[in-house]
């Protein structure tokens, strides 16, 4: 599959807002789980300040309802076996609630469909909150627009380094990383990259561990608030 069919694929997909599931016919499957359906836990950010694995996507479903899911790249790879070549797809995908809760992650299967959907669901799986703020010196309106401070992330051969943009600057970035920023609902950034960021999978990854690096277990309670 061609570069220029990967980048089709992604523009035929549009993003999607996940509804809240059904809270009595879930059957939880984890003791978290457990504590959100009894109503121990009300709040994604309880989850994240008691540093709690999530296992059950349900969680995520329940507790953020209104995440917005978005394929970012979908490729195809072949490796050979004794019974010739088997060829598998990866898709790479994103959630956010575009309000502070963002996850990336990727994901193989035999089938398109099943690979984006294995993608999205281990994406909310591995959410995190992202500190947003206004910490460029070219503007003092104080609204969670940007980042706080400068963040760094690495995966692979790529780098990108994320700096706070004032207000109206908009994301100063490729298209797939606009995307994941979006996602997390920062909208003005300056940024620089290094490597290949031609290879989306690794791209994706990077902006996410670099959005990842803005929080503080210590300051989790004031974002949620």
């Amino acid at each position: 599959m061609s570069r220029s069919q990967r980048r089709g694929r992604r523009g035929g997909r549009r993003d999607q807002e996940q509804s809240a599931p059904d809270l009595e016919s879930w059957v939880p499957r984890t003791q978290v789980g457990r504590l959100v359906k009894e109503g121990t836990i009300t709040s994604i950010y309880d989850i994240f300040r008691d540093s709690l694995k999530i296992e059950d996507v349900k969680i995520v479903d329940f507790l953020v309802p209104n995440l917005t899911e978005t394929v970012l790249d979908v490729g195809r790879v072949q490796r050979q076996t004794d019974a010739g070549r088997k060829t598998l797809f990866i898709a790479t995908a994103g959630v956010g609630n575009k309000n502070g809760i963002v996850g990336v992650a990727q994901a193989k299967a035999a089938g398109v469909g099943t690979a984006i959907r294995n993608a999205i669901i281990l994406a909310k799986l591995n959410i995190v909150p992202v500190k947003r703020g206004c910490g460029s010196w070219e503007c003092t309106c104080r609204n969670p627009h940007s980042i706080p401070f400068q963040v760094e992330g690495k995966v692979g051969s790529v780098r990108v380094i994320l700096k706070p943009a004032p207000k109206g600057l908009g994301l100063v970035i490729g298209d797939v990383a606009k995307s994941v920023l979006e996602l997390a609902g920062v909208s003005d950034i300056w940024s620089k990259t290094f490597g290949d960021t031609r290879t989306t999978q690794n791209f994706c990854k990077a902006i996410f561990e670099a959005l990842r690096s803005t929080y503080e277990i210590s300051h989790i309670t004031e974002w949620g608030e």
